[in-house]
């Protein structure tokens, strides 16, 4: 059976580590806002709907897709990346599949995502990434059999996780 595909993008973050008051999201990449490449990405996968979880700066992100098919959902208070992809589910069908996008990764290549929807029988699929140095990333725990146990936030890591540099990139799909 065929369930629709609904993207939803996390774009409420402030942006404080870019040291700057313009939202995340909309910080110029090769003369536009990050959160337009993204959603011309998102276009490609020919989502049923597209979802973008907004707070911060929110009419400006708004003004700056003001051409975009695009379902907003407003994000009053900010208690993380869960309770950001929470407030969306309301407006997805149960039976749908949910790809959850980061709105500060805007130059995330259409084929990653299309591999990873691709995967959609599976109950859950998460994006990861080696890095040399992932300083800062939740780590990949694996079990003896290679499947996905756990992901360990760098600050909770023990000694022996430091050494994983399977790291989560932080999409997923579900």
């Amino acid at each position: 059976m065929k369930h629709d595909l609904h993207i939803v993008i996390l774009a409420a973050g402030e942006g404080t580590r870019m040291k700057s008051h313009v939202p995340k999201v909309l910080h110029r990449i090769g003369g536009q806002p990050m959160i337009t490449h993204l959603l011309d990405t998102a276009s490609r996968l020919q989502p049923a709907a597209v979802h973008v979880v907004i707070g911060c700066g929110a009419d400006g992100v708004k003004a700056a897709c003001k051409d975009r098919q695009v379902n907003w959902v407003l994000q009053t208070e900010r208690k993380g990346t869960g309770h950001a992809v929470m407030q969306a589910m309301p407006d997805i069908p149960d039976d749908a599949v949910v790809m959850v996008l980061l709105g500060d990764q805007p130059l995330i290549p259409a084929s990653v995502l299309e591999d990873l929807k691709s995967r959609a029988s599976a109950p859950l699929g998460i994006l990861t990434m080696e890095l040399d140095k992932p300083r800062g990333y939740g780590r990949i725990v694996r079990d003896r059999n290679g499947r996905i146990s756990g992901i360990v936030e760098d600050k909770d890591a023990t000694p022996a996780q430091w050494k994983i540099r399977e790291v989560n990139s932080g999409i997923i799909m579900a």
